[in-house]
């Protein structure tokens, strides 16, 4: 009697007869056992057991990096550097310029006129301070200007008429209304400027002539 497969065997179908093949009534188990094993050898399917997936090649996980730009504090350190050496190279092109152009384009004149002597009352006048660090003194019978420069360091005292004096902010040298030292560490007088009057009658002073009045 001929046996046929069986269709009913649990796990598969009716229709799962890829791996099924008739075995003669009478067969040992152990030729059944060999006969399985060359079915299996010889099938061109891999052998996968039911429910395990087969390998999967990994996959890149995560977003690709990409460059970040530059922070804001780069972009300004940058900036402040590039400010410092363009202020660096002016300076020293300025400084260049200012050594071979003559000296009377950046420094004030120190021959000039200032009017009249009928311009000026008598006392002391304190308009031309500022301007050419002088004072102009009058008197009842004399007119001569006085160079703003204390002769102890060489600060520019101040004009006290309530005081009738001329008192330097820095160490306290004190000088009457003639520039003449009476306090403080100053060692003498201080200095006056040359004057003379022009064709026009005007005062001319020159205060690159200066002498010291004893």
């Amino acid at each position: 009697m001929d046996s046929k497969p069986n269709s009913n065997l649990p796990g598969r179908s009716a229709s799962d007869t890829s791996d099924t093949r008739e075995v003669p009534s009478g067969t040992t188990p152990a030729a059944r056992i060999s006969e399985g094993a060359a079915i299996a050898s010889s099938t061109s399917t891999p052998m996968v057991a039911r429910g395990i997936s087969a390998p999967v090649a990994a996959r890149q996980t995560g977003a690709v990096l990409e460059a970040a730009p530059d922070p804001p504090v780069n972009k300004m350190r940058r900036r402040i550097v590039w400010a410092a050496v363009v202020g660096f190279l002016t300076t020293c092109f300025l400084m260049f310029v200012r050594f071979f152009l003559p000296r009377s384009i950046f420094e004030p004149a120190t021959k000039f006129r200032i009017g009249f002597p009928d311009d000026y009352a008598v006392g002391v006048d304190d308009k031309w301070q500022q301007q050419y660090r002088i004072w102009v003194d009058k008197t009842p019978d004399r007119l001569f200007v006085i160079y703003a420069r204390c002769t102890h360091l060489g600060c520019t005292p101040d004009w006290k008429a309530s005081e009738n004096k001329f008192k330097c902010p820095c160490h306290g040298s004190g000088y009457d209304s003639e520039g003449v030292n009476f306090e403080g560490p100053a060692p003498r007088p201080m200095d006056r400027a040359y004057i003379e009057k022009d064709a026009e009658g005007q005062i001319v002073v020159d205060t690159g002539k200066l002498y010291t009045w004893e």
